[in-house]
């Protein structure tokens, strides 16, 4: 009983203490805020990859991504541009279509019913204004599919 009773009052010390030190470090200003001004920063960059084999064999692109000196969330407006690190999210538009949609996060961009044929994704990196910043585009071809292979879920 004793060893339980110790130990509850050594984490509720321990709370207290780190509680009391953490207001006390942020009121004096010894941490940087979470979001910093936007300084000189290296210009943001995408790297995109070649669809996922097995889906686009159904009609479906699962296209990977990766940014550089960017974090893709959704955030937008001015206050959001102006903040380091860099935020910004994807610009998607399939085959040259006049619509696309703006992708805010991190996961694969997917594509799907994909006719079999040749195809364009336009990736553009757009920060919280959507200026766009830089871009990529992603060649691939959807394989004809057997009839059997439409139908099935």
């Amino acid at each position: 009983m004793s060893f339980t009773l110790r130990s509850l009052f050594i984490v509720a010390f321990g709370s207290l203490f780190c509680t009391a030190a953490w207001g006390q470090n942020t009121a004096e200003g010894d941490h940087p805020p979470a979001l910093l001004p936007l300084a000189s920063e290296p210009a943001p960059k995408i790297v995109a990859y070649a669809p996922l084999a097995e889906p686009l064999a159904r009609g479906v692109a699962i296209i990977p991504f990766r940014t550089e000196n960017l974090r893709i969330m959704p955030v937008f407006g001015t206050a959001a541009a102006q903040v380091s690190p860099r935020l910004g999210h994807l610009h998607v538009t399939v085959d040259h279509w006049p619509g696309g949609w703006a992708h805010t996060s991190v996961d694969p961009v997917i594509v799907n019913a994909l006719a079999p044929g040749p195809h364009k994704v336009l990736l553009e990196i757009a920060d919280p204004t959507h200026k766009i910043m830089t871009s990529t585009t992603v060649d691939f071809v959807a394989p004809q599919r057997k009839a059997d292979e439409q139908h099935a879920h």
